[in-house]
């Protein structure tokens, strides 16, 4: 990743971000505190702030990152499941037998919804040795489940304990091992670790009522630790974070990335801002003009000692890191949103050139003669055209269902969003290639309201007066 340059942001932003860190460590009262700042998968900013006079950590400390782990294990999911090995929809004892809740999918586990409970038995696992919950197949006493599965999102630290043994499971070999060969070392992120390498911070719990605090026990979490071991770097989270907006296909592409990212949980009672993909948090942060708010995804982490954050904005090309070391300090949600929130406001993305389309494909008359109005029943609508000969649907006048879509080799498109998500839109031709309608997911739409010369189900009358 292109280290930071000292132009890659205008004074004037990179005041406000040390502004914005400076008030989190102060505010937040941790003893240190390093952010990132990521635009089109480079590292664009950086900065810290610690209690030790003459002392800064840099992009190459490390701090734990807690459920940011959780990640790299959906990652690697989606690698099973892109080279066949497995499917989304499969129970988990297909492929892992011995847990205590093998009917739970592989979709459930990684979006949160499989009913499983939040915690496994005995003390606090977060601060208690691994060796007191030794076996995978008995992280539950006597109740797994706290709702029906595929009910409501539910947050489970043990579901990733049993993807992470998954990942084992099939690639025969240690999860760490995995994630290191499959993941890591082909984003660079040399970095990234099941444990502490030096340099790194300790972890530490600050008094509520008196600056004063204390260490936090380092501890080894055994068969939890895919919910929440890995420590890393802003440098490192920053190729993270670049990798998550635009995919490395060494690792996962951009498409499955994008699947990722799609809400698979409804939100909770009202909290409608908020959702889970698979593996991936979501978020709307109201922070911006016209009320739409900018939609993010990442992921967030604690640990006793630490707290880390991760976001991307993909639509702006901005991803942002924020890792402190104390068990409660700045609400780092807030933090890693605002500063992707400062560089979109005073520097915001410059749109690509507009550019016409290749020539040979510029002179494809019946590629031409699909754009325009059409009618669904007596609804208009406006058929556009792209370079990439991808097509735009909008409904004139302001009602109705829009919807882009994706060429596709055999002269159909596929829809990308909305209601037509991965429906079909065929244009339906005459014997002589003339377009007599398109099909749209069953939906005849027409060159004129319902158009006597289509085939619109139920035949047409013919325009009236009263």
């Amino acid at each position: 990743m292109t280290p930071p340059g000292p132009d890659a942001l205008l004074p004037a932003t990179r005041r406000a971000l040390l502004h914005r860190i400076a008030t989190a460590q102060t505010e937040g009262r941790t003893p240190s505190l390093v952010a990132a700042v990521v635009r089109d998968g480079a590292l664009v900013w950086d900065g810290g702030r610690t209690c030790v006079d003459g002392h800064a950590p840099d992009t190459d400390t490390q701090y734990r990152i807690g459920s940011i782990t959780k990640t790299l294990i959906a990652v690697q999911v989606l690698r099973l499941r892109d080279e066949g090995l497995v499917d989304l929809a499969d129970p988990l004892e297909k492929h892992l037998p011995g847990t205590q809740h093998g009917s739970a999918t592989l979709a459930q586990l990684l979006s949160h919804t499989s009913g499983l409970a939040a915690e496994p038995r005995g003390p606090w696992w977060e601060r208690t040795d691994g060796a007191l919950r030794p076996e995978l197949g008995a992280l539950y006493e006597d109740r797994p489940t706290v709702h029906p599965p595929g009910r409501r999102f539910h947050y489970s630290n043990t579901g990733y304990a049993y993807l992470g043994a998954l990942v084992a499971q099939l690639r025969g070999a240690p999860y760490e091992e995995v994630l290191r060969r499959e993941v890591l070392e082909p984003l660079g992120m040399a970095r990234t670790t099941p444990g502490p390498e030096a340099p790194h911070a300790g972890g530490w719990a600050v008094h509520p009522w008196a600056d004063v605090m204390q260490p936090e026990p380092l501890t080894e979490t055994g068969v939890m630790a895919p919910a929440g071991q890995y420590w890393s770097t802003t440098a490192d989270l920053a190729r993270w974070a670049a990798f998550l907006a635009a995919g490395d296909d060494r690792v996962l592409s951009a498409a499955t990335l994008a699947e990722m990212r799609e809400p698979a949980a409804a939100p909770q009672e009202r909290d409608w801002d908020s959702s889970f993909g698979l593996g991936i948090q979501l978020i709307r942060d109201p922070a911006r003009d016209e009320g739409r708010g900018r939609l993010l995804a990442g992921h967030f982490g604690s640990m006793p000692g630490f707290l880390a954050g991760v976001l991307i904005d993909v639509a702006e090309g901005l991803g942002a890191v924020a890792l402190t070391n104390v068990t409660s300090g700045p609400a780092i949600g807030s933090l890693t949103a605002d500063l992707i929130r400062i560089v979109a406001e005073h520097e915001p993305k410059i749109p690509d050139p507009w550019r016409p389309m290749p020539a040979a494909e510029a002179a494809d008359a019946d590629l031409l003669a699909l754009t325009g109005p059409w009618y669904w029943g007596a609804n208009p609508f406006a058929l556009r055209l792209h370079a990439d000969r991808a097509l735009d649907l909008t409904p004139l006048g302001g009602r109705g269902r829009a919807s882009r879509f994706r060429p596709e080799p055999d002269g159909t498109w596929t829809g990308l969003d909305g209601y037509y998500t991965g429906e079909t839109l065929r244009p339906v031709r005459t014997e002589d290639g003339r377009v007599t309608h398109l099909d749209l997911a069953t939906f005849v739409l027409t060159r004129q309201p319902y158009d006597p010369e289509a085939p619109v189900p139920g035949g047409t009358e013919g325009w009236q007066g009263l």
